[in-house]
């Protein structure tokens, strides 16, 4: 029953998908067929829901303009070839280190998105509607979401969602209220589809036109694919595999792009339905997927006589159970730059796109991470039994660090042997080593003597100035990697 209900949710999304990206209605619906049923099958993350999407959709759209649809299925298959490489080479592991205050940003961000999408089915032809259909869909949708909220307080047997749209449909039906429908979006009526190459040339000017279509599309559809695993991940205390996720997406999109359809990935609003119904396993995604084929096949008359309003009211439902309530008072107790970096995050999806919002938000916070790590380096001072000065430095020395690093020594007021253990210190790239020898050169021009101790043998190798300096002592000094080009 879940699956009912997320397939008879997927069927506006594909199609308002697919006037985005200037295709048929259709090839939004047979995406959806195709992504959903195989991510379902063979993901990483079972109970999630994929089908074509907003995000990709916007992106897809220069394309056709441009080039024309059958290019687009090229960039499609080349999409997934991207994806499974991702996937083949193991890098799921990095979505791991966005950070929390990203996450928070995201959810948010879509959240908001799936909620003004929907003031698009408010418009007929490019044009609003008049006030008395806007009170009729008003009217429809806050049934469906009463319902929606109400009737698990009485039964949990039938999935609310499912039944608000039945029994608002049904109202509709029975009262004759003129109202818009499925239908008006574009007739979903279809049969099998069927395999299609690319009608373009394989040359490498097609590949130059498509590469960078695809390469982003492939960056779009793991980094919400992979980010929705996460959430669900925490939703149901359960774990992921988002490489298996990453090939499915990838064998999705190739399939789907011999299919002639415009691919997809996670949908973060029909996961969102299916979890809070209960789904746990692969099931509902392959029965989502068969009954959206069934309704192309055989049901397209009754799927096109079901309002609108008991979607948008569906929708409206994803949009504030998906959004982090709780973020808002967080806000005020939270550090100041994870503050920022949900605020940011979640305008940015808003007024972008998913993958720039991302990337900036882990791009800040690594900024964030490396400024507060570069504070965090000190040394104390002390005078040893032969009269040495001995600077015992603790941090991590590295290329945020490496100017506080300069600043803790004074070479011409030191005496004439002076000491820097490392012991309880990390060096960590080649701006550390860099600074390292910076710091040597200017003891040896104030003709003092430097002993450098307890550093690993991977910055031995590749000191220079500083090289003679360090004492080595097998037994002791550390052993840890630097990254460096000089040790690859």
């Amino acid at each position: 029953m879940s699956g009912l209900t997320v397939a008879l949710a997927l069927v506006p999304e594909a199609i308002a998908f697919a006037l985005i990206a200037h295709v048929s209605p259709l090839t939004g619906l047979y995406a959806a067929f195709f992504i959903c049923l195989i991510t379902a099958l063979f993901g990483g993350r079972p109970g999630m829901i994929s089908g074509a999407t907003g995000a990709l959709a916007v992106v897809m759209v220069s394309l056709v303009v441009q080039h024309g649809v059958e290019y687009l299925f090229a960039s499609v298959v080349l999409m997934g070839v991207f994806q499974l490489l991702f996937g083949a080479l193991r890098l799921g592991k990095f979505i791991r280190m966005v950070p929390f205050s990203v996450m928070l940003g995201f959810v948010n961000g879509l959240a908001i998105v799936i909620f003004l999408a929907q003031f698009g089915h408010f418009k007929t032809a490019g044009v609003w509607m008049d006030g008395g259909q806007w009170l009729v869909m008003g009217a429809l949708i806050a049934v469906t979401m009463a319902i929606i909220y109400l009737l698990p307080k009485l039964t949990t047997a039938v999935p609310s969602a499912l039944a608000a749209i039945l029994i608002v449909a049904g109202i509709v039906a029975g009262a004759g209220i003129e109202t818009k429908t499925v239908g008006d979006m574009g007739s979903i009526a279809g049969g099998l589809p069927l395999f299609h190459i690319p009608q373009v040339p394989f040359t490498l000017a097609t590949f130059y036109i498509i590469a960078p279509y695809s390469l982003i599309l492939a960056a779009i559809g793991l980094i919400e694919s992979l980010l929705t695993l996460n959430l669900i991940d925490e939703i149901t205390n359960t774990r992921g595999r988002p490489n298996k996720e990453s090939l499915a997406q990838g064998a999705a999109n190739v399939v789907a792009g011999f299919f002639a359809t415009m691919g997809g990935c996670a949908m973060i609003g029909q996961s969102m339905i299916n979890i809070n119904n209960g789904a746990r396993h692969r099931l509902s995604g392959v029965v989502a997927a068969l009954f959206l084929l069934g309704f192309i096949l055989f049901l397209s008359r009754w799927i096109e006589m079901i309002p609108v309003a008991a979607l948008i009211g569906l929708m409206f439902v994803v949009a504030e159970k998906t959004f982090e309530w709780s973020s808002l008072q967080a806000l005020r107790k939270i550090p100041r730059q994870d503050a920022i970096i949900v605020i940011g995050v979640t305008v940015i999806t808003v007024l972008t796109d998913l993958a720039i919002a991302v990337l900036c938000g882990v791009v800040f916070a690594a900024l964030v991470f490396a400024w507060q790590h570069a504070k965090q380096i000190t040394v104390r001072t002390r005078i040893d039994d032969a009269g040495w000065k001995v600077y015992e430095l603790e941090g991590t020395l590295f290329f945020a660090s490496a100017a506080n690093f300069a600043e803790l020594f004074s070479p011409k007021d030191d005496p004439q042997h002076v000491v820097i253990e490392f012991g309880k210190a990390k060096v960590v790239d080649h701006s550390a080593i860099e600074a390292i020898d910076a710091l040597a050169m200017r003891y040896q021009q104030a003709g003092k003597v430097l002993h450098l101790r307890h550093l690993s043998p991977d910055c031995l190798e590749v000191l220079d100035n500083a090289k003679a300096m360090v004492e080595v002592n097998e037994f002791e000094d550390p052993h840890y990697h630097i990254a460096d080009n000089k040790l690859g």
